[in-house]
């Protein structure tokens, strides 16, 4: 092999090797980290609010969350915003809640675009 083929040779695998190597672009999808109220609690008092907090910024304009009770009728003011201080919290806020079982349900886009999407309860004596 001549001393050119060689050196094109080298040249390619080297390139190819650093590639491999660089970091991959960052598709993470943005999933809960913790809530207030907890999944599956159960609350003496009715929350003033319901609160996630995410492992990875959100797309305010495309995250959203609400809350249903037990008859699947939409039981918060519908005010879900991502935190502008803080764009790993969604939030919702709720009216004065009677005792009963309730569901909340939550739609989050990671900035990279990435939806996630899910569902937890929570309980208030």
């Amino acid at each position: 092999m001549s001393r050119r083929r060689t050196a094109a040779l080298l040249v390619t695998l080297l390139a190819a090797l650093l590639l491999l190597r660089a970091p991959a672009p960052g598709w993470c999808h943005a999933f809960p980290d913790h809530s207030d109220p907890r999944v599956g609690h159960t609350l003496d008092q009715p929350p003033s609010s319901v609160r996630i907090w995410f492992d990875g910024d959100l797309e305010p304009v495309f995250s959203t969350v609400h809350v249903e009770n037990g008859s699947q009728q939409r039981v918060d003011r519908g005010d879900a915003q991502v935190d502008p201080h803080d764009a790993r919290l969604l939030e919702v806020s709720l009216p004065p809640l009677p005792s009963g079982t309730y569901q909340v349900f939550w739609s989050a886009v990671a900035r990279d675009g990435h939806r996630t999407e899910g569902s937890f309860p929570f309980h208030i004596k």
